[in-house]
């Protein structure tokens, strides 16, 4: 059973314990988010790059999307609001303005857009219209429902395109209100204190699980590249976009959501439910987000993983990857990055006197906060 362990402030009001489930599973679905986009040039030529790729995208950003839905809010008040503001919409337009530079100066852009995303950018988007969507949704009878509904529906128009993440907000929607779902009904605590007995034999049902997805993508690569499966996964086209004009398409969609929340799950169940060596890196996961993109920047646009799709290089890359997650999630990144920060929590320009007066966080350190700073991770043995 999971102890619990936290370090109040001055105050006297003890901040939550973090649970090092979630921790991990940031960490988990983070790596996966920046392994996606290092291996995504090697797909055009090499067939086991394509098949690792279409397996990363089944679940990466559905898992990420969850987890952020676990620590959404069914009900918001001011506070939640300004933080939206501060956490959200600050960090988007600073990163997009950067973006707009970077484009500009080496790809001769001069358009300047702050309604359509640069690259992974949709997601602070995305996630300001989650949170402001999920008080909505939480007074309806069947919430998890509603937003598949949305989800399946959003596809069949091209009116909700890429403009403000509209199309991602909609088509990974049901990932967030699972994760909301999962809150509600206490699963992580149930999680973390089921016998060992059961752990076992979920975590057996996952590993098969995962395992058949693997070879099911393996076996069906030349199929699943006809059936354009990438582009579902993406969800930031209407489906006539890629060839799916029949009435049935959201059908498609809805299975692979289906699927996406299965694996989302089994890699749940998987991952480790006690501290692990990588439990505090996953408490910095969108300074990982953020910034990776500018690392992966010059490989991607120069051409040469393009042109040297092997099996080596994707190895090579898949490594890359952990070590760029490893190295942005660690203690002297997050020093970098917010010399001025306080780790008292909720510091992020509110305008109390008493938070004024205090020292103020970076940007970035607002974005990537997840949960009380105070409060260590707690967790079950495995």
């Amino acid at each position: 059973m999971a102890t619990t362990a936290t370090a109040g402030p001055a105050a006297g009001v003890a901040p939550r314990a973090r649970v090092a489930l979630w921790d991990n599973a940031r960490f988990v679905a983070i790596f996966l988010v920046v392994a996606g986009h290092s291996v995504q040039r090697l797909t055009g030529g090499l067939d086991a790059a394509f098949a690792v790729y279409l397996l990363i995208y089944s679940v990466h950003i559905p898992l990420f999307v969850l987890v952020s839905g676990h620590f959404g809010k069914d009900r918001l008040e001011g506070r939640d609001l300004r933080r939206i503001l501060t956490d959200l919409v600050a960090p988007y337009l600073v990163f997009e303005t950067i973006w707009t530079v970077i484009q500009w100066l080496v790809e001769g852009k001069t358009t300047v857009d702050y309604a359509n995303a640069s690259w992974t950018l949709w997601f602070l988007l995305a996630l300001i219209w989650w949170r402001l969507l999920l008080p909505v949704l939480a007074v309806l009878r069947w919430p998890l429902l509603w937003a598949t509904v949305l989800a399946v529906a959003a596809g069949y128009t091209d009116e909700i395109d890429s403009t403000l993440a509209l199309s991602r907000t909609f088509g990974l929607l049901p990932f967030f209100v699972l994760g909301w779902e999962l809150k509600r009904h206490d699963a992580g605590r149930r999680w973390q204190e089921a016998a060992p007995k059961v752990v076992t034999a979920v975590r057996g049902a996952a590993a098969v699980l995962v395992l058949a997805a693997v070879v099911t993508v393996v076996a069906g690569l030349p199929l699943w590249k006809r059936l354009h499966l990438k582009d579902f996964f993406f969800a930031d086209d209407a489906y006539a976009t890629f060839g799916y004009d029949a009435w049935w398409a959201g059908l498609v969609r809805l299975g692979l959501l289906a699927l996406s929340a299965l694996l989302c799950l089994a890699v749940l169940a998987l991952t480790p439910r006690g501290i692990t060596w990588f439990t505090s890196l996953g408490a910095a996961t969108l300074y990982v987000y953020l910034f990776h993109t500018f690392l992966l920047y010059p490989l991607r646009e120069s051409g040469v993983l393009a042109e040297q799709a092997t099996v080596p290089v994707l190895v090579l890359m898949l490594l890359l990857a952990a070590a760029i997650t490893l190295a942005l999630s660690s203690e002297f990144v997050r020093r970098v990055f917010r010399p001025w920060s306080s780790r008292r929590s909720g510091a992020c320009w509110s305008g109390s006197r008493a938070r004024r007066d205090g020292p103020r966080p970076s940007v970035t350190h607002c974005v990537a906060r997840c949960g009380p700073p105070c409060a260590p991770s707690v967790g079950s043995p495995a």
